[in-house]
C-alpha cells in the first residue's frame, strides 16, 4: 500500500513529490494484478547464472534485514520489487526507524522516512549513511541479492563447485552468500551479509517471486 501526501509547501517539494507520484504509479500499474511465480531456466553453472539472472525483469523478495553500525543496530522486514530498472523497497525497523521507503527508476533515487517526507537522494549510500547512521548497497542490490556480479562494476568473485556465487567484492562492499535454498526451480541465495568500513548489512531471504513480463 503507498500512503501518498501532497504538500503546499516550496515549489520545488511540489516537483519531488510529483515525480515520487508518477514513479509510484509507474510501479503500481505493474502490480495490480495478482501474479504467479515462473520457473527459472537452468542456472547450474556460473556462466549460466550470469547469463539468466541478469536478464530478469520482473521479481521480488521477502525478508529479514540487520544492520550494524558502529554500536548502532537494529533488525526489521526487508522487501525488494524490480520491474525493469524501476525498484520499491521496504526496510521497518523499531519505532525510532518506522518504515523507510526506498525507490528508484535507474536515474534518480526517493526517499521516504517514517513521517511520509520524500527526499531525492542524489547520492544514495552516502546520504543514508548521513540520515540515520548506516547504509545499504543501493547501487548494486538488484544484482548482488540474485547471487550475481553487478556488471557495471568491476568485481572480484569467489564461486563454489555448483557455480554459486560465495563472495565477491564489489564498490568498497564485500559480499558473502552462505546459505542458498531452492526457490523457483534453482537454487537462490538466503543468506547474504554485505560489508563495508562503515557498516554490515545481514539479509534472509524468505520467498522469492518471479515474473513473465
Amino acid at each position: 500500500m503507498f500512503v501518498i501526501v501532497i504538500s503546499q509547501k516550496r515549489p520545488e517539494g511540489q516537483l519531488i513529490q510529483l515525480a515520487w507520484l508518477g514513479l509510484c504509479l509507474a510501479i503500481l500499474s505493474g502490480c495490480a494484478t495478482t501474479r504467479s511465480s515462473i520457473d527459472l531456466p537452468d542456472i547450474t553453472t556460473w556462466d549460466l547464472r550470469q547469463e539468466a539472472l541478469v536478464e530478469l525483469n520482473d521479481w521480488e523478495f521477502q525478508g529479514r534485514i540487520a544492520i550494524k553500525a558502529g554500536e548502532e543496530g537494529f533488525n526489521g522486514k526487508f522487501n525488494w520489487a524490480q520491474t525493469g530498472d524501476e525498484f520499491y523497497a521496504t526496510i521497518s525497523g523499531p519505532l525510532g526507524i518506522g518504515t523507510v521507503k526506498i525507490e528508484g527508476d535507474g536515474r534518480v533515487v526517493f526517499l521516504t522516512d517514517k513521517d511520509g517526507i520524500t527526499t531525492i537522494l542524489q547520492n544514495p549510500e552516502v546520504e543514508l549513511y548521513y540520515r540515520y547512521g548506516w547504509t545499504i548497497p543501493i547501487n548494486s542490490l538488484r544484482y548482488w541479492a540474485l547471487g550475481i556480479e553487478d556488471p557495471s562494476v568491476e568485481a572480484k568473485a569467489e564461486v563454489d563447485d555448483s557455480g554459486r556465487l560465495v563472495s565477491l567484492q564489489q564498490n568498497d562492499w564485500a559480499l558473502k552468500i552462505s546459505r542458498y535454498r531452492e526457490s523457483a526451480g534453482q537454487e537462490m541465495p538466503r543468506n547474504l551479509t554485505a560489508s563495508n568500513l562503515d557498516t554490515r548489512v545481514r539479509m534472509v531471504i524468505e520467498k522469492w517471486m518471479f515474473y513473465q513480463r
